[in-house]
């Protein structure tokens, strides 16, 4: 591509740019934001991050090839190397990667999901609904992105803007019509999504999260961030039950449609059911569309997965799903590591979910409290290197909620495990809540297998899809739905059922 070519996509932000030196005729054979991803007579991006500013590496990126560079302020780089200066390389980022690609994304339906809980479930929804409706759909969000069944493994939820016009170019060209996606606060105040035009913005929720010096300082500015998707909307669909949900109206605009659990609502459920047989929960619900009414089943439990359910059948809706198909959808979908109930033909219940801080514990405890079990062993551990305070919280609500609570092995990363769990253990003495320590998960859960009695519900929390735990620098391989299915299976060789 030529140089001039690609600086063209800088007027789509539009972001003005001044050429501090060297020409604009040239030819261009990569982009590049990383000094290891350079190659010869490439263009790169100098962002400046929390740890590093690469503008302090141009000669390096240099040498490695780059011909170009995007810059924020002046570089001593030799004569014959073009320097690009502009206000923000990160949105430049964003524009020069959309130009690179082919602009896909002005040629998909984007869906962007925000909000603090809920997100990698209903994205998932939503493009179960929109498949179902016989349009190949894309999804990029914290598990990963998925296109025409294959998985991308990304770095971040939402990822870094040159890898998101990438997988839109793949998606492209593999015949996607929509990209449904996880648009997370960092990616929003990092301009990851900069200059995409969104067929639909998504506000699930919002509480405090993600506050932290590498993050957000503060929840005005972690709230800020998430009004931000809203202006590059062309409609919005807003939780009319959540908090600060005005906040993101002010924001749009474009045309705005609410949903909720209540008439107040453009689109609504209400008369919520409860569902729960051999190796499943889940709920049943009466959907609301301007004046008429239909039943819908998930399969998923609580009324969390309601709100997500309602969050992605208005999606579906507003992007002209039939309501056969959206509700066919809903029946059959399943969220990996989300609420996910494993199938192991048992007379109890087990739930693999990737809940790490007490809110979200809370909802999965009191969730699975009101479908009465027998007694609720709740299985976790707490993140190594992570707020003490949340191991604490995290054992307060396990033993509120619990009939027992197995401390087990999580994410320890570079702390002793003995010292995580002695943090959560001054949480469940608030409830003087039953425990056990089994340090090793693998055995834990199958202890937690083994000792289960017909009509409990066992919830293992903390690790969801992840495939691994992360022990001193090391990520081992563990896979909890592994763990779950060879014990099952010996189950059947055992008794032969």
């Amino acid at each position: 591509m030529k140089l001039t070519t690609l600086l063209e996509g800088l007027n789509k932000g539009p972001l003005s740019f001044e050429i501090l030196q060297g020409g604009t005729e040239k030819e261009i054979c990569g982009l590049a934001y990383d000094t290891r991803e350079l190659t010869a007579d490439s263009v790169f991006v100098c962002l400046k991050g929390t740890k590093l500013d690469s503008h302090d590496l141009a000669p390096k990126a240099v040498e490695s090839g780059a011909s170009v560079l995007i810059t924020e302020r002046a570089v001593e780089v030799p004569a014959d190397v073009t320097v690009v200066k502009v206000e923000s390389t990160r949105k430049a980022l964003a524009l020069l990667a959309a130009a690179w690609f082919g602009y896909p994304a002005e040629e998909l339906q984007v869906v962007g999901v925000t909000g603090t809980k809920g997100k990698t479930t209903t994205t998932h929804m939503l493009k179960a609904i929109l498949e179902e409706n016989g349009s190949k759909t894309g999804l990029i969000g914290t598990i990963g992105a998925f296109v025409d069944g294959e998985k991308i493994p990304t770095k971040n939820t939402t990822p870094e803007s040159y890898e998101l016009h990438r997988i839109f170019r793949e998606m492209l060209d593999r015949g996607c019509k929509y990209a449904v996606m996880e648009v997370s606060s960092q990616a929003l105040k990092m301009d990851r999504v900069y200059g995409i035009t969104f067929a639909c913005g998504v506000f699930l929720n919002i509480s405090p999260d993600h506050i932290s010096p590498e993050e957000h300082p503060d929840f005005e500015d972690y709230l800020y961030c998430k009004t931000l998707l809203f202006p590059q909307c062309r409609q919005a669909v807003l939780n009319w039950e959540a908090e600060h949900w005005q906040d993101m109206e002010a924001a749009c605009s474009c045309p705005v449609i609410t949903f909720g659990m209540g008439p107040e609502a453009d689109r609504y459920g209400d008369n919520i059911k409860l569902l729960r047989g051999i190796d499943f929960l889940g709920c049943e619900f009466k959907y609301n569309e301007n004046g008429w009414t239909t039943w819908v089943k998930i399969n998923m439990p609580g009324v969390f997965s309601v709100a997500n359910a309602l969050a992605a059948l208005t999606v579906g809706r507003v992007l002209g799903v039939s309501m056969v198909a959206a509700a066919r959808a809903l029946e059959k979908v399943t969220v990996r590591g989300r609420v996910e109930v494993q199938k192991i033909g048992e007379s109890f219940t087990l739930l693999i979910d990737y809940a790490h801080n007490a809110l979200s514990m809370e909802n999965i405890l009191s969730m699975v409290k009101a479908y009465s079990p027998r007694k609720i062993v709740c299985l976790f551990g707490g993140g190594g290197n992570r707020p003490v305070a949340r191991r604490y919280d995290m054992g307060e609500i396990s033993a509120k909620y619990a009939d027992l609570t197995i401390l087990t092995m999580d994410n320890p990363r570079y702390e002793e495990i003995e010292s995580i769990n002695n943090d959560i253990k001054k949480g469940l003495a608030v409830h003087e809540g039953k425990y056990l320590e089994i340090e090793d998960r693998e055995t834990a859960i199958r202890y937690a297998l083994d000792h289960a009695d017909p009509g409990d519900v066992i919830v293992l929390i903390g690790k969801g899809h992840e495939e691994y735990q992360d022990v001193k620098g090391e990520k081992i391989p563990f896979s909890e739905k592994a763990i779950v299915a060879a014990w099952a299976q010996e189950r059947k060789e055992m008794f032969g059922e």
